[in-house]
């Protein structure tokens, strides 16, 4: 039995025969009809606001002076604010989303909508302007002046846009790599702010509004219910389940060079629904750390009461949990991803780990049924770095599988389409699942498909900002 078993497994195990306490549950099912549902009323909203503008506009508006302007820049003003809108939405973490996306998923589509509602909300900015100023008959810079500091509201809601500028800009591949995590994140709750400034200007000045009590309403509603979203989904429930749960450190344990895994006592667990190879958000409740929450997978199933998290250090908030004190308070968020048994297709499966990587595999090899005759690929600079080593050896033993370890660098123990055809001569009939690095889970994708492994087939996390 491995150290993580032998110290939480027996007693939860017992007591789970004498029917006292019940294993932890298991989350549910993705439900891709429900997502597609959304998706599909989000295209309706699109089409209902494009609509409601061309429709509030008249002949006579359009004619006039700076009236083709005026219109273009009313147009681009609600559709960028909607889209702006879905992209808080698909951050919100609404749970029956999230369980067919993942969060992965939810972050490459929020990055793709990124630029269009800040460009259309800049062209609005700029086409008002020039609206305005043609009906004025007056220079640009004389407009602007005027509609800062004349116009209600229009000096806040340009703040709000240059918040959104700036969450934009900082997202840009090159300059998020060089921004620590926190400052990152400080800047985004910025959209959130940027969003509700934004709205009286819109309500009180925009023509598809005034004299037009309908869409008043119907926008006001909108902006309540993606308020509500957040709150629900990103402080609400993450409370809720805190409290019922009731976390706290019971031991933090060195696991390798930089790895420790964090042990937690709570309430409950059994009532906790999470599957192997899923991830939280963990905020721990000390000085210098409350005030973050940062995204680590489970290393194992729940084993009530107990639940563990490994982490590598690999910055200054993962280093500090090397020092936390039994007794800390633990307020968690989620479980995400969908890194998990739902995604897969086949009877059988590859599962393969790069440093850190090895906690999600490692959850999700004990979440497997014992007929899935795993093949398992740990990676690693150094036989020490293999971490978890002999949990995921005994967990795979009694499997039925096969477990490959690669030690060295990148050229002598490289995972590529030679090393991956060569050691697993059925990769065809196998679901793929892999974690660890970025660049790593990129390149044994990219080697995966080479080999004519269709993309449904291939499961991945990747640790990045």
């Amino acid at each position: 039995m491995n150290t993580w078993a032998a110290t939480a497994a027996g007693p939860s195990r017992t007591a789970a025969r004498a029917g006292k306490r019940p294993p932890a549950r298991r989350s549910p099912a993705p439900r891709p009809a429900l997502a597609g549902a959304a998706l599909m009323l989000a295209g309706a909203g699109l089409g209902a606001i494009t609509a409601l503008t061309i429709t509030a506009e008249t002949a006579s508006q359009l004619t006039a002076a700076g009236g083709l302007a005026t219109f273009a820049g009313n147009l681009t003003g609600m559709a960028g604010t909607y889209l702006a809108l879905l992209m808080v939405l698909l951050v919100s973490r609404i749970p029956f989303v999230e369980q067919v996306l993942g969060q992965d998923g939810l972050l490459r589509w929020h990055r793709r909508l990124a630029p269009w509602p800040i460009s259309l909300l800049a062209a609005h900015a700029v086409l008002l302007t020039a609206g305005y100023a043609q009906a004025a008959r007056a220079g640009p810079w004389h407009e602007v002046h005027t509609l800062l500091f004349a116009y209600p509201d229009v000096l806040i809601a340009t703040v709000g846009l240059g918040l959104m500028c700036l969450a934009g800009v900082i997202s840009i591949r090159a300059i998020r790599q060089r921004l620590r995590r926190e400052v990152w994140w400080a800047v985004h709750l910025g959209m959130y702010l940027a969003l509700a400034i934004s709205f009286a200007h819109v309500i009180v000045l925009g023509p598809s509004f005034v004299g037009h009590p309908l869409t008043r309403l119907v926008w006001s509603v909108a902006w309540a219910a993606t308020a509500g979203a957040v709150l629900a989904y990103r402080v609400g429930l993450p409370v809720v389940r805190s409290f019922r749960y009731r976390l706290r450190v019971t031991e933090v344990r060195p696991e390798g060079p930089g790895v420790v895994s964090v042990i937690c006592a709570g309430r409950n667990l059994d009532r906790l629904a999470v599957s192997g190879g899923q991830f939280f958000f963990w905020r721990f409740l000390t000085p210098g750390l409350w005030w973050q929450a940062h995204p680590y997978s489970l290393s194992a199933l729940p084993q009530p009461p107990l639940i563990r998290l490994t982490v590598k250090e690999a910055g200054d908030h993962s280093r500090a949990l090397a020092r936390l004190r039994p007794g800390t308070r633990v307020a968690i968020e989620g479980p995400y991803g969908i890194f998990t048994r739902h995604a897969q297709r086949r009877p059988r499966v590859l599962l393969i780990a790069a440093g850190i990587g090895v906690t999600a595999v490692r959850a999700l090899l004990e979440d497997l049924p014992r007929s899935a005759r795993p093949v398992v690929l740990l990676r690693a600079t150094r036989r020490e770095d293999l971490v978890l080593h002999a949990e995921i050896a005994d967990l795979v033993k009694r499997r039925g599988g096969q477990l490959h370890e690669l030690t060295g660098d990148r050229m002598s123990a490289s995972v590529d389409q030679y090393s991956l055809r060569r050691t697993v001569p059925d990769l065809k009939e196998r679901d793929l699942y892999v974690c660890g690095p970025e660049a790593f889970v990129t390149s044994v994708a990219e080697a995966a498909r080479s080999l004519g492994i269709p993309g449904e087939a291939i499961h991945h996390e990747a640790y990045a900002l």
